[in-house]
């Protein structure tokens, strides 16, 4: 694929929707189909730099927002909750759709991005025309984050119990970079990405909302925070772990080396026309950006499975 860019791979915009400002790359035609990519932790739009304007380039329009805390996406009131819960990612989603005059659009994305378009395709279907989701179902609830794993799984979250400390805290803050070129190199060993790559992503993480939203995502998942109350409702949905009815691809690379759950556990959970797809290879976390004409396809067969 193409060299590391110096460059943002389209010029970012910002829009303010629900309560955010956000940046986001918007390439191809404004009347395509819109194709909505969201990117996980620690990572940035970036993951799509290839993927993007592939898509781009057939005929779909394809947008790329940084998730909150991430680059150029600010809070619009100084006030607001540094919240990382999993609904409220997918209401900033949605509020982008809205804010963008998107109606419908086909979501995807990986980690933080998978779990946030599988959120929107379950409680918001009439949204979502079709889903790709790298690692499958990943909805998740406060309840079931308190309950323990076996040790090797335990093993594979450290960092969430580091992130439960304030030490944790004090050492992602300080860290950052060094944090996240340790995630990419443990989450995809076969990636042998270099500086620039990395550094073109880590300037995200200099966004002044980055280490507050993280460590609440992760502290929020085990029970260690409180979400918003006016999500309450959202979460009480999600914690049933409804099926996802949407038109759905989920897509594991061979080499994955985060924490993720096995395909044959999750296939039932999708009620609609789907497929799975194991990618070979070395593919580790970070599907898009490593394989990235992959991506595209599923994206395409996830399309054509809406109809």
């Amino acid at each position: 694929m193409s060299a590391p860019a110096a460059e943002p791979f389209g010029p970012v915009q910002r829009i303010a929707a629900g309560a955010l400002e956000v940046g986001y790359v918007d390439l191809g035609p404004p009347g395509g189909r819109a194709v909505l990519l969201l990117h996980g932790w620690p990572y940035d739009i970036y993951s799509y730099a290839d993927a993007a304007p592939a898509l781009a380039a057939a005929g779909y329009r394809v947008i790329v927002p940084y998730l909150r805390g991430y680059g150029a996406t600010r809070f619009r009131s100084d006030d607001a909750p540094r919240n990382g819960q999993q609904s409220v990612l997918a209401v900033d989603a949605i509020a982008l759709l809205d804010a963008l005059g998107v109606d419908e659009a086909i979501v995807a994305g990986f980690d933080w991005g998978a779990r946030t378009a599988n959120v929107m395709a379950a409680l918001w279907p009439e949204r979502c025309r079709a889903m790709v989701s790298v690692s499958g179902y990943l909805i998740g609830s406060q309840q079931a984050g308190q309950a323990p794993l076996l040790p090797d799984a335990e093993r594979d979250w450290w960092y969430q119990y580091y992130f439960a400390t304030e030490r944790g805290r004090a050492g992602y803050a300080a860290y950052r970079q060094d944090f996240a070129r340790l995630i990419w190199r443990s989450a995809s060993p076969g990636w042998r990405f270099d500086d620039a790559t990395f550094e073109r992503s880590a300037a995200a993480f200099d966004n002044p909302d980055h280490v507050a939203v993280v460590i609440h995502n992760y502290r929020w998942r085990i029970g260690l925070a409180a979400g918003q109350p006016e999500l309450d409702v959202l979460e009480q949905r999600l914690a049933a772990f409804p099926a996802i009815s949407v038109p759905t691809i989920t897509l594991e690379g061979d080499a994955n080396g985060a924490p993720h759950p096995d395909p044959a556990t999750y296939a039932a959970r999708f009620t609609g026309k789907y497929a799975h797809r194991t990618l070979t290879g070395g593919i580790g976390h970070n599907l898009p950006q490593e394989a990235p004409l992959d991506f595209v396809r599923a994206i395409e067969e996830a399309d054509i499975l809406a109809g």
